[in-house]
């Protein structure tokens, strides 16, 4: 591929993922609502939310690539926090326990669209209050989902990680990399 890949997100571990990849990268930030509806799967919501996203920025014509992480513990959907409170709360209940982080893709090429999801099952450790206290204090929790960010001090909370880690940081290049052949973007 010798044009831009449009990147419907204003997420920087999405972009620069992709830029290590060596892709040139066009930003465009969608505006779309996220709220979930009722009884709607974290599979589905992020699946849904990269396709309005991708169709929110990228036109027909274009080349372009969406995505959406949630992360799901105990049948809830956990997003980004947005407060330290709430922070505080998320990390509380992962500690000790194993939660699913769900990314949904979306990927448009010569008017197609194309989607799907990848989980990523990862465990934390037992934390302490003063261990989540301080990890909060850093700022890097805020407006991740679940509270983390495992590419930062948020790797100290971390157990265990199965399936693929980039996921966790916000975009399964491998994922990218699958939806791009079938659509044929890179023969």
């Amino acid at each position: 591929m010798d044009k831009t890949l449009i990147l419907a997100s204003q997420s920087p571990q999405r972009l620069r993922l992709l830029k290590d990849y060596g892709f040139s990268i066009e930003v465009r930030i969608p505006q779309i609502d996220e709220t979930p509806q009722p009884e709607e799967s974290a599979r589905v919501l992020v699946e849904r939310l990269a396709l309005a996203k991708l169709r929110d920025v990228v036109d027909l014509e274009e080349t372009g690539l969406a995505a959406d992480t949630v992360v799901e513990f105990d049948g809830e959907i956990l997003g980004k926090p947005g407060s330290q409170k709430k922070a505080i709360t998320m990390l509380k209940d992962l500690s000790g326990q194993t939660h699913n982080v769900v990314g949904g893709i979306a990927l448009r090429h010569m008017g197609q669209d194309i989607s799907g999801t990848i989980t990523t099952e990862v465990t934390f450790r037992d934390l302490t209050n003063e261990e989540i206290m301080d990890y909060v204090e850093v700022g890097e929790s805020l407006d991740k989902a679940g509270g983390y960010a495992i590419q930062g001090r948020g790797a100290d909370l971390i157990s265990r990680v199965e399936g693929c880690h980039e996921n966790v940081i916000g975009l399964s290049m491998s994922a990218v990399f699958e939806l791009m052949k079938f659509l044929k973007v890179r023969e």
